[in-house]
């Protein structure tokens, strides 16, 4: 098979064919992969119906799986590495806003693989560049966020998890951060329940300005909306890109199979 990427949007997104997860990579597949995952942000692989033991394989070749602590029970069965994304009710769903995986922990992952087990009419997905949201600021705004913090807490996913929410993960990282593989800067934020204010300001002094950056970010001429399909595998760069998993298919089967990857201290 030849192997062949084309973008799905003008700023995020790939789909790759010409290609079988589930086996050995050939020749130079695997370079031409990371070059254009660092380049779309997010790759689509269509068709490929991946065991457990294919996923795992596949992501090892990007790095170490890592699962985060509160999703610990989420584990698949003889899979520890995959969680396993099932039966989410809409009113406790932690995913149904523009989201990092993890900004709330010390280390958050680096990349997401999902592979599509049971996909139901709707429950599609959206990314967004958060490269392309950063470079559309002003000279000004991006002088004023140039060293801002954010203190994330993981609240949506206590919610979510049943978990006290003065038990919820916290952690503190720039609200610009600088990608340690292409050197580019990202706008890094969340939905405003998972973000507690930007240091040394007050909650009250934060939102304003958070929720700006919240709308910016999530342009529509800056986003690639996926439509699942059983088999398909999606893979993002969990440094540079916000997602949104759209919870409108009622009480329908929807199972995802999730590996996520370390990650870096985001600087």
């Amino acid at each position: 098979m030849t192997l062949r990427i084309r973008p799905l949007t003008g700023t995020v997104g790939a789909e790759v064919e010409g290609i079988d997860l589930g086996k050995p990579l050939a020749g130079d597949d695997f370079a031409r992969l990371r070059e254009a995952f660092l380049k779309h942000c997010m790759l689509v692989f269509r068709g490929q119906h991946l065991a457990p033991e294919g996923h795992v394989a596949f992501a090892r070749l990007w790095g170490e799986p890592v699962v985060t602590a509160m999703l610990a029970n989420l584990q698949l069965a003889g899979h520890p590495e995959i969680v396993r994304i099932a039966k989410i009710p809409k009113a406790t769903s932690s995913t149904e806003a523009w989201h990092y995986d993890g900004p709330f922990t010390p280390v958050p992952p680096k990349l997401t693989i999902l592979s599509a087990q049971v996909i139901p009419v709707g429950g599609d997905t959206m990314w967004t560049n958060q490269y392309e949201a950063y470079d559309r600021l002003s000279a000004g705004m991006k002088r004023i966020l140039s060293g801002v913090r954010v203190h994330f807490r993981g609240l949506r996913l206590a919610r979510m998890q049943g978990v006290p929410l003065d038990q919820a993960p916290h952690a503190v990282h720039p609200l610009i951060r600088t990608h340690p593989e292409t050197g580019r800067k990202a706008i890094y934020i969340g939905h405003s329940d998972n973000v507690e204010c930007f240091e040394d300001m007050t909650r009250e002094e934060t939102m304003p300005l958070l929720d700006y950056l919240y709308r910016h970010c999530t342009q529509p001429d800056n986003i690639y909306r996926h439509m699942w399909r059983a088999g398909d595998a999606v893979m993002w760069d969990n440094r540079c890109t916000m997602h949104y998993a759209v919870h409108d298919y009622g009480e329908q089967d929807r199972v995802l199979n999730r590996i996520t990857l370390r990650g870096e201290v985001p600087a």
